[in-house]
């Protein structure tokens, strides 16, 4: 038996280190195909926030949501196509420097071994502190890493509320501290690459789950005296509006994802075809599930709420939940890279150390899961302050800072792309985006969501044992 294990391993490793070493191997990891890193954005761009679509909409009106998704599917792919852009540029500026590490020296299995588990991984306030500075490195550093934490929450209360869904004998704040226990596994996953294998089940659920909803709502018809009497209030339009801005800034991890991929630069097209593919999916059943329920969704912030139980209501829950799961394992990646690099032990060849060092940051996020579980009220909340400068607003503005100048601008590695061929195209269109973020997002959206979850806090309290769960 010990030397089949023997033999297994060996042959295991061998086999990564081929698929991860050998020119012209399409790898389980840093895949080359375009499809797989497809299925990995896509995945990672929207889960919870599908359910919460119909909530959007029921705060908004049918047409204000439909346009409300259009516009920042087109605003997510402009910064997002920044941020990739920037990341290039630092590459480059890098890679100038210094030599990079020529991967095929690595011969030996524990070697390249190694190197998969350890390699030290890029991320955003890094790129900002290249390129800009120190400020522009803190600024980086507080926002992104706030959008990422309080993601990781939003999952964790996700998987609270689609458990509890299955399972009523235990309440939401009880399922929290369940799951917990789960989600501290995700502490020994080393890096994003090694996520890449469960994308598929991440684009198979998000398609079942959205198609579910369209076609339920379809045959059980409007509710009786159903009514559509979109949008309740100023503070609920922009509450709605401000989830919808959250739900297509969901690549606050884009850095960490091109730095997976062996062709980074490709990531902006893998991200415009990732938005297409997502809005098939987060129409339909926005619209579906609004149209046949109408200002009901306004007291079920998860739409599988409503829908009667069924195995394919089921079938939704356990796809969503296992989801979820994943993706706050991916999401959570990069505060663990940022707090080995804060306690001295990133480039530690010691992996227990590292999982081990790991584990008060899902303890920081379970506490504040069960502090403020409302549902749907948080990606709100996280879109207008930390998602708005984050994903939009940092990357925009750093773009124009740092081709300020003519000379620059003729220099830059990153031209302006053909559809805008323009260096006043890119600043106006930056600018446009910095503005409207700051007022609807920042603003607007910031008030009606800190406002909405003071009113939450005072009916509910802090710790509230079942939010929403009159509503089941």
């Amino acid at each position: 038996m010990a030397l089949l294990l023997v033999l297994g391993r060996h042959f295991y490793l061998r086999c990564l280190a081929q698929c991860l070493f050998v020119p012209g191997t399409v790898s389980c990891f840093y895949g080359k195909s375009l499809v797989l890193n497809l299925f990995v954005c896509g995945s990672l761009q929207i889960s919870q926030v599908l359910l919460t679509f119909p909530y959007s909409f029921a705060q908004l009106g049918l047409v204000s949501g439909i346009l409300y998704q259009l516009l920042y599917a087109v605003m997510g792919c402009w910064s997002c196509y920044m941020t990739t852009s920037l990341y290039i540029i630092y590459k480059e500026r890098r890679a100038k420097q210094n030599n990079p590490m020529d991967c095929h020296e690595y011969r030996s299995i524990q070697a390249m071994l190694l190197l998969i588990l350890f390699l030290d991984s890029l991320q955003w306030y890094e790129v900002m502190d290249g390129l800009l500075g120190w400020r522009w490195k803190i600024a980086g550093l507080v926002f992104n890493t706030g959008d990422q934490f309080l993601t990781c929450v939003i999952f964790l209360v996700g998987c609270s509320s689609l458990t509890h869904s299955l399972n009523h004998h235990l309440n939401k704040r009880t399922w929290t501290l369940v799951l917990t226990g789960c989600f501290l596994t995700m502490v020994l996953i080393p890096r994003a690459q090694h996520y890449r294998i469960w994308s598929s089940i991440g684009i198979v659920a998000t398609t079942y789950t959205a198609w579910y909803l369209t076609i339920a709502s379809i045959l059980l018809g409007p509710e009786p005296d159903v009514k559509h009497t979109a949008p309740p209030s100023t503070v609920q339009y922009f509450v709605g509006a401000t989830n919808m801005l959250y739900a297509f800034g969901g690549h606050a991890i884009t850095i960490e994802i091109a730095d997976a991929m062996r062709e980074p630069k490709k990531f902006k097209v893998v991200y415009f075809y990732c938005i297409l593919y997502i809005l098939t999916l987060t129409l339909p059943s926005a619209i579906a599930m609004y149209w046949a329920f109408g200002d009901t969704m306004l007291h079920n912030t998860y739409a599988l709420a409503v829908l009667p139980r069924s195995k394919f209501h089921v079938a939704a829950n356990v796809l969503m939940l296992f989801h979820q799961f994943m993706q706050f394992g991916f999401m959570a990646l990069p505060i663990f890279m940022k707090w080995e690099k804060l306690l001295g032990i990133h480039r530690s060849k010691n992996y227990w150390l590292k999982a081990v060092s790991r584990i008060p940051v899902v303890l920081l996020v379970w506490f504040f899961a069960i502090m403020t579980p409302f549902t749907g009220l948080i990606d709100s909340i996280v879109g207008s302050i930390f998602t708005s400068f984050s994903v939009y607003i940092i990357p925009c503005l750093a773009h124009m800072v740092l081709h300020k100048t003519f000379t620059a601008r003729k220099d830059a590695i990153e031209q302006p792309p053909f559809f805008m061929p323009s260096w006043v195209g890119i600043y106006c269109l930056n600018l446009a985006v910095v503005l409207w973020v700051l007022i609807a997002g920042v603003g607007l959206g910031g008030w009606s969501a800190i406002s909405t979850l003071l009113e939450n806090i005072r009916s509910f309290g802090p710790f509230p044992k079942c939010f929403q769960c009159q509503a089941k």
